[in-house]
C-alpha cells in the first residue's frame, strides 16, 4: 500500500493530522494498534485553549464542542484557605479556554474520517524514515505502507520516538504523583479551582454540567487501591477547605487512576521524513494544561509545513514554543505543588510568590496569556 502521509497514533494529534491533511487534499493513512473503542474511551486532558479551539473549528471539527463544551474565562487559585480569581479573558483581551474532554475530540475525529482512512488493530513494527516506509502487523500478517513521509505521533512509549537516530533528551521527574478521579457528581465550582495546601495540591476540573474531574497531589508510590473513596472525598475536603466554608459536592467515583508527573523534550523533532508530533516528541506535567494543546500546535505546523514545503523550518519552530509550555508547566507545578523535601524557607517562599501571583496586575497577566495560549504561528 502506499499514502503521500502515513500517521503513526490515532490520538488526538494522529487523527487531526489527518483531518488538517484531507482538507488540503492530501491523502493520508492513520495507523492504530488498538481497536476503537479502546480509543474512544481512554480518558486523558480536557482543557482546550483558545487556539486549539479555533483550529478545530477552522477544520470542521467542532460541532459538538460548541454545543456541549464549557467555556471558562477565569480561574481560582486557592490558597490558606481563600480564593484568588484571574481573570483570563479580561487580561488576554477576551480569550477563554474551553473544558471538552479528549475522549470526545477523539470520538468527533473518527466519525469525520473518510472510510479506509484509519486502521484499527494495525501495530507499527519498524519505521523506515529514510525510505520512508512503515512495516505494520493486521490480523497475524505484516504488511508495508510507502510514503512521502511519516508522522510520528504515537506517544512517549511508541515506535516513532525510538526511530529518531542522534537526538538529545531532557527531562525531569517530580517527587509526587496525581490522583485522577472521574466522578459522577455536579461539579461545586464554575471554573476551575487551583489549590496549593500543606499536604498536597488539589484541583477541581470539570467535565459536564453532571461529570467531575478531581485531582489529588499523591505519592508516586501510590496505587488506586491505596484510596478509597471515603479517603479521596475526606482528602479534597481537606485542601479544598475556605474560611467562608465553601462546599465540596461528593458522590460516586466513575474512575481513578495515578499519574507520573514528569517534563520531557527530544531534540529535534525530525529525522529524515520522519517527523513527531504531541507526546512522542515532549511531555509536560498536566499543572499547565499544555498536553493536548501542544500537540494541536504540533499537527497544525505540521500539515502547513507539508502542504507549503516548509518542513526544514518544522523542528526549530515548534521547539521554541514547546520550551516555552515547558517552562510554564514546570513553574505551574513547582508554584502549587507540596514539595516533600522542602525546609521551612523554601515552603515561605513559595507562599510568598502565592501571594505575588494574585496581587499583581504583571504577575496575573502571565499566568494568563500562558495558560490561554499563544497563537500557533511558530513563535
Amino acid at each position: 500500500m502506499r499514502t503521500q502521509v502515513a500517521i503513526i497514533g490515532a490520538g488526538p494529534a494522529g487523527l487531526l493530522l489527518s483531518r488538517l491533511l484531507e482538507r488540503r487534499g492530501i491523502d493520508a493513512v492513520v495507523l492504530e494498534s488498538r481497536d476503537r473503542a479502546y480509543c474512544e474511551r481512554r480518558q486523558r486532558a480536557g482543557m482546550l485553549e483558545q487556539g486549539t479551539v479555533d483550529v478545530l473549528r477552522a477544520c470542521g471539527a467542532a460541532d459538538r464542542l460548541d454545543r456541549e463544551g464549557l467555556t471558562h474565562h477565569g480561574l481560582e487559585l486557592r490558597f490558606g484557605g481563600r480564593g484568588h480569581r484571574i481573570a483570563l479573558s479580561e487580561l488576554t483581551g477576551g480569550k477563554a479556554v474551553t473544558i471538552y474532554a479528549q475522549t470526545e475530540i477523539v470520538k468527533d475525529l473518527i466519525a469525520l474520517a473518510p472510510e479506509g482512512r484509519i486502521r484499527f488493530g494495525a501495530e507499527v513494527v519498524e519505521v523506515d524514515p529514510v525510505t520512508p516506509r512503515v512495516t505494520y502487523r493486521e490480523n497475524g500478517r505484516l504488511h508495508t505502507l510507502d510514503c512521502d513521509l511519516i508522522a510520528g505521533c504515537d506517544g512517549f512509549h511508541g515506535v516513532s520516538r525510538a526511530a529518531v537516530r542522534g537526538s538529545t533528551v531532557f527531562e525531569r521527574e517530580y517527587p509526587y504523583a496525581w490522583l485522577g478521579v472521574l466522578a459522577d457528581v455536579p461539579p461545586s465550582t464554575e471554573e476551575l479551582i487551583y489549590c496549593h495546601h500543606e499536604r498536597g495540591f488539589a484541583l477541581h476540573s470539570l467535565r459536564s454540567p453532571q461529570v467531575s474531574r478531581l485531582y489529588l497531589q499523591v505519592d508516586p508510590t501510590d496505587q488506586p487501591s491505596d484510596w478509597p473513596d471515603e479517603r479521596i472525598w475526606a482528602e479534597l475536603r481537606t485542601r479544598f477547605a475556605t474560611t467562608d466554608g465553601w462546599t465540596l459536592k461528593d458522590g460516586p467515583i466513575r474512575e481513578k487512576a495515578v499519574t507520573p508527573m514528569r517534563s520531557f523534550v527530544t531534540e529535534p523533532m525530525r529525522h529524515e521524513r520522519l517527523f513527531l508530533a504531541g507526546d512522542a516528541a515532549h511531555i509536560v506535567p498536566p499543572t499547565g494544561a499544555k498536553g493536548l494543546n501542544l500537540a494541536v500546535s504540533d499537527v497544525t505546523a505540521l500539515a502547513g509545513a507539508i502542504a507549503d514545503g516548509g518542513l526544514d523550518g518544522y523542528s526549530q519552530s515548534r521547539l521554541r514554543q514547546v520550551w516555552r509550555a515547558e517552562h510554564f508547566s514546570y513553574w505551574m507545578t513547582t508554584l502549587l505543588h507540596t514539595d516533600p523535601t522542602a525546609d521551612a524557607f523554601a515552603r515561605r517562599l513559595q507562599l510568598s510568590h502565592l501571594e505575588y501571583v494574585v496581587s499583581s496586575a504583571a504577575a496575573s497577566t502571565t499566568l494568563a496569556e500562558n495558560y490561554v495560549g499563544f497563537a500557533y504561528d511558530g513563535r
